[in-house]
């Protein structure tokens, strides 16, 4: 029905008996019209009609009656129809933004089976994905996500007391997946780019006074859980990684040569290395031997048959005992500092501990009072040859 729209809009948007839609076109404006259905009377839909560059007739919607006023309708349209002759299609568009995924089908149709057989730590970016990502973005069309509700997300964790490493993991993550969705042509930018993150408080080492060290390692000779108890002496005797340790064969280890090889699978590294092993890692090795030769790995939880996943609770328990207040990478930083303190090279350290950048082995470097007061009496008994010599 061809009618001029000042007359209809709002009270005329009814629809003739029998029928259950009808269109108002603007008079004089023949791709302008209202849509109106018979079960909302009162109630219509601006819509512009054009032909694509295909001379295919379009419609695009461009408000309701009751959100824009007629006004505004004819300036979209006048708008959109200089697009249109310039060879824009804004039907088209939209379908192409329709098309663009959501959050969530994205990261669990395309991300995860992309990254599963090429990052070690995917578990972690789908546990982060399923505690709040999903929820925070998993129905949102990639397009739709904006920088500012990424970085307000990430100010709003710290702001529920997560710590500023993990609010920085989710904020790295989010950055990961929409990178991906860049080179796939997904989106045009990656809203997670540049936003700063928190600055983390992780260069942090507990080191165990002698004192300490002599309570942790009496409580590990005498606890009654020796298979947990031999791990964790294995670790402050190697410096090696509990991950490490937990995936050893005995494949992996040659005793006369006084040696063990960690698997490239299971260093962090992704390169196969050798470490030493001194005196008490050898005689730890050695009885464990004689318990777990046949079943492959040096540690097996009896209780499962398995290999062990994690002996966290067990330490717990065991610092709690021993009174030191340690974390289990913490055995690797004491290790570490024993060996510089008595006065081995950073070098030498790099190579036992598998560290591919010097920078890294520095973090390790604890010097006791004890050692740094030596270093600084060379000098003076230096003088004092110097005086003898001269006398």
């Amino acid at each position: 029905m061809i009618a001029n729209l000042n007359s209809v809009v709002p009270d005329g948007l009814v629809c003739p008996n029998g029928r259950r839609s009808i269109e108002y076109v603007d008079t004089g404006r023949t791709v302008l019209y209202i849509a109106v259905k018979a079960s909302r009377p009162g109630y219509g839909v601006f819509r512009l009609r054009y032909r694509d560059k295909n001379g295919v007739t379009r419609h695009i919607s461009l408000g309701n009656t009751e959100t824009i006023t007629l006004i505004t309708a004819r300036e979209k349209a006048k708008k959109l129809k200089a697009e249109i002759t310039l060879g824009s299609d804004p039907r088209a568009e939209e379908n192409a933004k329709k098309a663009v995924p959501t959050f969530s089908e994205f990261f669990e149709e395309q991300y995860i089976p992309l990254v599963k057989p090429r990052k070690r730590t995917w578990k972690k970016d789908l546990e982060y994905y399923e505690l709040r990502l999903k929820a925070e973005f998993g129905n949102k069309r990639l397009n739709q996500i904006t920088r500012h509700q990424i970085q307000t997300l990430h100010t709003r964790l710290k702001g529920e007391g997560l710590a500023a490493s993990t609010c920085n993991h989710y904020l790295k993550l989010t950055h990961r997946v929409f990178q991906i969705c860049l080179d796939f042509s997904l989106v045009e930018k990656n809203p997670a780019a540049r936003i700063p993150h928190f600055k983390e408080e992780n260069m942090i080492e507990n080191y165990m006074s002698d004192e300490e060290l002599k309570r942790f390692v009496g409580v590990l000779h005498t606890d009654g859980n020796r298979n947990v108890c031999n791990i964790l002496l294995l670790l402050i005797n190697s410096g090696c990684r509990v991950g490490e340790i937990l995936s050893l064969r005995w494949s992996d280890c040659d005793l006369e040569a006084k040696v063990i090889r960690i698997a490239a699978k299971n260093s962090k590294s992704r390169k196969m290395r050798s470490v030493p092993l001194n005196t008490g890692a050898l005689k730890i090795l050695r009885m464990q031997y004689l318990i777990t030769k046949d079943l492959g790995y040096c540690y097996i939880n009896f209780q499962t048959g398995k290999k062990y996943t994690t002996i966290s609770k067990v330490f717990e328990r065991i610092k709690k005992l021993a009174r030191v207040n340690i974390r289990l990478h913490d055995l690797r930083h004491n290790f570490a500092s024993m060996l510089i303190n008595d006065g081995r090279t950073l070098f030498e350290v790099q190579q036992i501990l598998g560290h591919s950048n010097p920078k890294v082995t520095q973090r390790y470097a604890h010097l006791t009072a004890k050692t740094l007061e030596a270093a600084a009496n060379c000098a003076s008994d230096r003088i004092d040859q110097v005086m003898k010599k001269t006398a």
